[in-house]
């Protein structure tokens, strides 16, 4: 069972905690373990617990001040949206929440040393505030780890990793048994449209992305009533108050409109999780930001188109006719809408052709990756679609200010953009 709780409660649970304990325990200690007071002497336990609430207090200022510059940085150099990527990182929150413990412990510690004039000191409590400071060192060291993956390079391999988890999970490779019987669905499919619906299941709130389906829960639902969910919605779509979510066909009694809605997942921003869309979308958008006038940095785009590549060369050697559901009698009971090959090849290029129709290393980057596609794909269709887009990609620069010379240049094929032509045209 998942536990979506904001991360924000990290912090806030470590800061109830250590104030919880910083009450009870050095009174306690004071009270029954009197004993072990003699063993540091008070002077020493107050120079200590102070400095290091004291220390940790300005730690935490400067460290979450020269992070949050980073991210802020990052979020106008890169995309706006890979700040999710730092912003969601639990090591952030954890860190902040170690830091604000060990202050507060510290500074209810140190309200027990020689609190009766008798020179007693919380012997525990200072060993525990030692072990909160090493603790704190070695977050301190995850988290300036993780700022150091906001370099252009690890941000990229970052996106490009959850891309390709996500299409891992979400597809099939083409020929497996999983796909043998899609074109029955398909056929099934077609018949369901022009049936009037039993019921519209219509959004309520603000507007919210679609994160993911339970599918599990839709076809167990539409199974009880008889009847098959059509989705009006995909996962990455945005829906306003009033849209169509769902539609229901057959002739049940229909599903209950909360059971429905609760099998579909919301989050106030897009996420990785079963969208292969959004890692593609984010290369992207650092590609494009990184043709800017402003930026003027045509590397960083092709680097983009490295990740890219990499991800069309998966989606390509995968069966993408995923949305149709159906039970265990092999009865169709979900559709729901996923992005064809051309979707992805024209979410994949077509802002960076553009944005980039004026650089002859993005040119000569993307003509290296549709041809690589091109050796590695199976599918006619799939390949004909590659070719489509390598004749318009032609005529794009056909008719670009482009002298000849830079036009010869720009028809030639080169995976690093420039600096080593593998074939010419």
């Amino acid at each position: 069972m998942r536990l979506n709780l904001p991360l924000w409660l990290i912090p806030v649970i470590y800061a109830v905690a250590s104030l919880i304990i910083g009450i009870l325990f050095p009174r306690l200690e004071h009270e029954y373990l009197s004993s072990y007071s003699r063993a540091m002497s008070a002077s020493s336990a107050q120079a200590v617990l102070s400095s290091v609430a004291s220390g940790m207090m300005s730690l935490t200022a400067i460290v979450f001040s020269i992070a949050f510059v980073i991210v802020q940085f990052s979020a106008s150099a890169y995309s706006k949206r890979l700040v999710l990527l730092i912003g969601r990182d639990p090591i952030l929150y954890a860190s902040l929440g170690m830091f604000i413990a060990t202050f507060t412990y510290a500074l209810a510690a140190l309200s027990y040393v020689d609190r009766d004039r008798d020179g007693k000191v919380p012997y525990f409590s200072t060993l525990l505030v030692i072990v909160l400071l090493a603790f704190s060192v070695i977050l301190l060291a995850l988290l300036v780890h993780r700022l150091s993956q906001l370099q252009i390079t690890q941000v990229l391999r970052t996106v490009g990793n959850k891309g390709r988890t996500v299409i891992l999970q979400t597809f099939p490779l083409a020929g497996e048994s999983a796909s043998i019987d899609t074109g029955m669905l398909k056929e099934r499919a077609k018949q369901i449209p022009s049936s009037v619906p039993l019921q519209t299941l219509h959004y309520s709130g603000p507007p919210r992305a679609i994160a993911y389906f339970d599918i599990d829960t839709f076809v167990r639902l539409a199974r009880d009533a008889g009847a098959v969910v059509i989705m009006e919605c995909a996962v990455g779509d945005t829906v306003a108050d009033g849209a169509a979510l769902a539609r229901v066909v057959g002739p049940g009694p229909g599903i209950s409109s909360e059971a429905l809605r609760a099998a579909i997942h919301f989050a106030w921003d897009r996420t990785f999780e079963r969208d292969p869309k959004y890692p593609l979308r984010l290369l992207v958008d650092t590609a494009i930001m990184a043709l800017s006038p402003a930026v003027n940095d045509p590397t960083t785009a092709v680097q983009s188109i490295d990740q890219i590549e990499d991800l069309l060369q998966r989606l390509g050697q995968c069966d993408l006719d995923v949305g149709y559901a159906k039970d265990a009698k092999g009865d169709l009971r979900l559709i729901f809408p996923m992005p064809t090959w051309d979707d992805y090849l024209s979410l994949a290029f077509d802002e960076i052709r553009l944005c980039g129709g004026a650089s002859l290393q993005v040119l000569r980057r993307m003509r290296s990756a549709l041809n690589n596609l091109l050796r590695s794909l199976k599918h006619a269709d799939r390949v004909d679609a590659v070719q489509r887009y390598l004749r318009h990609l032609d005529d794009g620069i056909a008719h670009s200010g482009l002298d000849e010379l830079d036009r010869a240049m720009a028809l030639q094929e080169d995976p690093q953009g420039l600096g080593l032509t593998r074939r010419a045209r």
